[in-house]
């Protein structure tokens, strides 16, 4: 009797190996078949024209824009799975430069940019994000004016030699976004 009840328990073990098997094959091919974004900012690397708009005070209700224009040069590094970002405009509040160093995650399969201006010199909070049908969002939270706000960056309208980027805050919990910042680029050949 007793290697009967054995006999069963190992039974029962078999079959139930047997039947999960194909649920664990198909975990991993999710993951396998996973995008993989590493290549998703390549279409930037390059030399850059900048128009820039930006917001002169953002979440207050102001709609005054300030314009500039000039260059921003990106290079890619890591074998692409980072790359720098060089901004320099001018525009009549003065001169802007800036820099982005971007990097990818393999195991989360998403970018995490940071932007330091030189005023500051320090690197701003990542927003976290990937692309998705030739559009790139990317998220954090961060304090502005005493309070933590949300922080939306839009990459669109991505062609071989244009794209645009926009950067807008929420200070309700992203119910309602305000673009703060555009910038439309065309490459330089």
């Amino acid at each position: 009797m007793n290697a009967l009840k054995h006999f069963r328990k190992y039974l029962l073990a078999c079959s139930l190996i047997v039947v999960l098997q194909p649920l664990r094959g198909t975990s991993l091919q999710k993951t396998a078949t996973q995008k993989d974004g590493q290549h998703d900012f390549d279409f930037e690397i390059g030399t850059w024209k900048t128009h820039l708009s930006r917001l002169q005070h953002p979440l207050t209700g102001s709609h005054v824009w300030i314009e500039y224009e000039g260059s921003s040069v990106v290079r890619k590094i890591w074998d692409g799975r980072a790359n720098l970002v060089e901004l320099e405009v001018d525009g009549p509040t003065g001169h802007v430069e800036g820099l982005s160093l971007r990097f990818y995650n393999p195991q989360s399969h998403q970018w995490s940019l940071n932007f330091a201006n030189v005023k500051a010199g320090t690197l701003s909070v990542p927003t976290i994000g990937e692309f998705k049908n030739g559009r790139g969002e990317f998220y954090d939270q961060e304090p502005f004016n005493g309070r933590m706000i949300l922080v939306r960056n839009v990459w669109s309208d991505i062609t071989a030699n244009s794209c645009r980027f926009e950067q807008a805050f929420s200070d309700d919990g992203g119910k309602t976004w305000e673009t703060n910042w555009i910038a439309v680029d065309t490459r330089v050949k």
